[in-house]
């Protein structure tokens, strides 16, 4: 149909859909570094890297690819002996005429890596002096912000390198590692620059969780609260129960969670129909809004796993009091998070103000008007493009109030962990598009909160 409209020369538009095809792939397994090594060697050759003869003889092998392996620094600091794993394994690939060793490099974790254009300006420098292409892999190990950084230098490079990410964390292995985004903040706005590019490759390895610490091994079950929330009322139900084994670390009840997660997303990517967000709606960023302005808020204090319990907490209890979620289930989620070791207040919640500008940078990321995914029920999301204010405010004080009752808490979430609360930090810069002055778009004298651009359905 398309090859026939086009030969109509006369025309003066064309309008031709197309679709490039991607395959995702995604691996579990127990120790990738070690026992497992072979699954990630044989994400090096794959039948896209020979060529058929004319004749169709034998096929012929293309030039060996060129590896180049990025660390997060608190991992290697973490695993003694690792980076000179990633070196054995280098030298492994190149005996065997699997990649050819293109250097491993340590880069700082956490959010800094993502807030300082230094960090990518380093990658990129490492791609061209190594002289990778197209063909060649950046195998990233690490926490989600390490794989966001040098996942977006993979994806600018060459306008594209083929990236394998191993998430080390909860929080990564669960959603972030699966999806096709690479992003760094930038204006004091999360993942403000970006791409969508879909991974060569994800190991979700058991043996990268060991040396977790307890507080990052939690976050990321937010996720998993969030997206059963969204998809399974099964899954949601499994996690409840599981929760406090979750939290002590039982491997028979964290993994599979994990795993659900990470399929969950991974489906919604394949099957969603929307893997760019090229639609009004993100679905999967349900608790997202606040979480995302909640982070810079706190001088990214806050962790995006516990932002976005926060967030969940929040929206799911503005869901029952709105759009019909029953009391009994909002319960049950706040006792899940809690039941997990997650908080349920920060003290800045306790600014809605400010936090409530975060609807109008949320609705600026995807465009349009804004769009908010809520609950019905579990299992059935909804999308509105306004927010009753003084119901969000209401949902505010009760989410303060159950933090109480729960002990859940920032001050208690520490004193579980047995570590003191980390000193607040003051987020730096203008909170605006990168103007001078924080002003607040977002807020309107009504009832709702409708930022510019949208529309009341």
């Amino acid at each position: 149909m398309a090859d026939r409209a086009m030969e109509d020369r006369t025309a003066d538009r064309f309008d031709v859909s197309f679709s490039v095809p991607l395959v995702h792939r995604v691996r579990f397994t127990r120790d990738a570094l070690g026992s497992d090594a072979n699954e990630l060697a044989a994400l090096l050759l794959r039948d896209e890297d020979v060529l058929s003869n004319e004749d169709g003889g034998e096929r012929e092998s293309r030039a060996t690819p060129k590896a180049q392996v990025w660390v997060d620094a608190s991992l290697a600091d973490g695993v003694p002996g690792l980076t000179d794993r990633l070196d054995e394994l280098l030298a492994d690939w190149d005996a065997a005429g699997l990649a050819e060793p293109a250097g491993s490099f340590r880069l700082v974790g956490g959010e800094a890596c993502k807030n300082d254009p230094k960090h990518v300006d380093r990658i990129l420098a490492a791609i061209n002096d190594a002289d990778l292409d197209r063909r060649s892999y950046l195998i990233v190990i690490g926490g989600g912000a390490v794989l966001d950084a040098v996942g977006y230098a993979a994806a600018i490079a060459h306008r594209g390198v083929r990236l394998i990410r191993l998430p080390s964390t909860t929080l990564a292995q669960g959603d972030s590692g699966v999806g096709v985004k690479n992003a760094v903040n930038r204006f004091q706005k999360k993942n403000w620059q970006g791409t969508f590019a879909a991974p060569w490759a994800v190991v979700n390895d058991a043996r990268l969780l060991e040396t977790l610490p307890d507080r990052d091994f939690r976050a990321g079950f937010s996720e998993c609260v969030k997206v059963s929330l969204l998809k399974s009322p099964a899954d949601f139900a499994d996690l409840c129960e599981r929760a406090g084994d979750i939290k002590q670390r039982a491997f028979d009840a964290y993994w599979p969670a994990l795993k659900a997660s990470c399929l969950w997303h991974l489906k919604h990517i394949t099957a969603g129909g929307d893997p760019f967000e090229a639609l009004e709606a993100r679905p999967l960023d349900f608790g997202h809004w606040s979480a995302h302005r909640l982070e810079p808020l706190s001088g990214y204090v806050v962790r995006h796993g516990e932002a976005v319990g926060l967030g969940v907490a929040l929206d799911v209890l503005y869901s029952a009091a709105v759009h019909g979620l029953s009391t009994a289930d909002a319960d049950r989620a706040l006792d899940c998070l809690a039941a997990l070791g997650l908080p349920l207040w920060h003290p800045l919640l306790g600014d809605a103000d400010r936090l409530m500008q975060g609807l109008e940078e949320f609705r600026q990321h995807l465009g349009g008007r804004l769009t908010v995914t809520l609950l019905n029920g579990v299992g059935a999301p909804l999308n509105v493009h306004e927010i009753d204010e003084p119901a969000m405010r209401q949902a505010l004080r009760s989410l303060q109030a159950a933090a109480k009752r729960r002990g859940a808490t920032w001050e208690a979430f520490f004193q579980d962990l047995g570590q003191p609360v980390p000193a607040p930090r003051q987020a730096a810069g203008a909170r605006s598009l990168g103007l001078g002055e924080s002003r607040n778009p977002a807020r309107s004298k009504g009832r709702s909160v409708v930022p510019p651009g949208s529309l009341v359905q």
